[in-house]
């Protein structure tokens, strides 16, 4: 099983990396303020425009470490990536499946299965954990829902209607999302899901978690072959990675838990964030490092693997189930067995 290692993140716009031996040379303005060796790290994500050396992005490649750009507002720019991994075999039985309507169907009805049980377990656990403050009844009126959709989703016939159930389910999920906010209220608050742009400090903050697990997940896809670009339940288009998203769908319950609880213990705070003048709402630099540091310490923690039965970090989770979907590709498995949280 691979090892867990660490993600460096690069905050601040202004610092440059380059290369030094096995090291990773932070600099600002000429001036080298820090080093990390590379030996410990499977992750890079810088938030910077101050640039990257030739020679950090060509090593990074060929040692496998996912170098990702993101825009300072937290937007996905770009990855580095190094020649192709896996075997041809795998990537052109991928594409396959993917232009077999019935085969990337049952993929797609896993991805959302998972989807679903692991938001309907997000509103479960706010009733075990949560029940002096929040309406019961409703919540239980929204899982049994959300329950329901599950059954048709299971039974749907085509691409379009098992993305009309997902779609209803969704608005059902987020329409008690503010009910689970239960600090901070005056200040972080929750009408409906807004993406781009997010247009409030909870949007901003999911949108914020969702990108940085698109970014795992399209690493971790790369790791055991498969094209990240090619999805089952996201269709093609270019520049978007498709397989990535959909793997995401598995994680989104996980994102929003997270989120949840950095606003419930009062980790981040309103002056974490900025207003731009179109009425976009972003994650300032500080807190994306409040963000960071809490995110690495959750990476750390660990479960036993529903499927598997074996112990292991949250943060190997991306690529467990990439694994298990090469696996499934090839052929050694009847289905694939998506992630369900519990």
């Amino acid at each position: 099983m691979k090892r867990l290692r660490n993600t460096l993140y690069i905050n601040q716009p202004d610092r440059y990396l380059s290369l030094d031996g096995e090291n990773i040379v932070i600099s600002c303005e000429g001036k080298e303020i820090g080093r990390v060796p590379l030996h410990n790290l499977e992750q890079i994500v810088t938030f910077g425009h101050a640039g990257t050396s030739p020679a950090l992005m060509g090593k990074c490649a060929s040692d496998g470490i996912s170098l990702v750009f993101m825009g300072r507002n937290g937007d996905f720019l770009a990855r580095v990536e190094g020649e192709v991994k896996g075997n041809v075999l795998l990537r052109r039985e991928q594409y396959r499946i993917a232009d077999t309507p019935e085969r990337s169907l049952n993929i797609a009805k896993s991805i959302i299965l998972s989807k679903l049980f692991n938001s309907r377990w997000v509103l479960e656990r706010s009733i075990r954990d949560h029940a002096p403050r929040i309406d019961i009844e409703l919540f239980r009126q929204k899982s049994a829902y959300i329950q329901s959709s599950i059954k048709s989703a299971d039974s749907a016939d085509d691409i379009d209607t098992l993305r009309g159930i997902e779609g209803e389910a969704a608005s059902v999920y987020f329409s008690v999302f503010d009910d689970m906010i239960l600090q901070q209220k005056e200040d972080f608050s929750f009408m409906r899901r807004t993406r781009r742009p997010p247009l409030d400090r909870v949007n901003a903050l999911i949108s914020f978690a969702y990108s940085l697990m698109a970014s795992q997940c399209a690493a971790s896809l790369e790791a055991v072959g498969l094209d990240p670009y090619v999805g089952f339940l996201h269709t093609d288009r270019p520049g978007r990675r498709s397989l990535a998203n959909d793997m995401v769908e598995e994680f989104r319950a996980y994102c929003d838990r997270f989120s949840l609880t950095l606003i419930n213990k009062r980790y981040i705070q309103p002056e974490h964030f900025d207003v731009r003048e179109d009425g976009a709402v972003k994650l300032n630099e500080h807190g994306r490092s409040v963000f960071f540091e809490h995110w690495q310490k959750r990476k750390s923690e660990t479960l036993v693997h529903p499927y598997l039965g074996d112990k292991l970090e949250w943060g190997m989770l991306p690529y467990v189930q990439a694994l298990l979907m090469a696996r499934y590709i090839r052929g050694d498995l009847d289905a694939y067995p998506p992630f369900l949280w519990k």
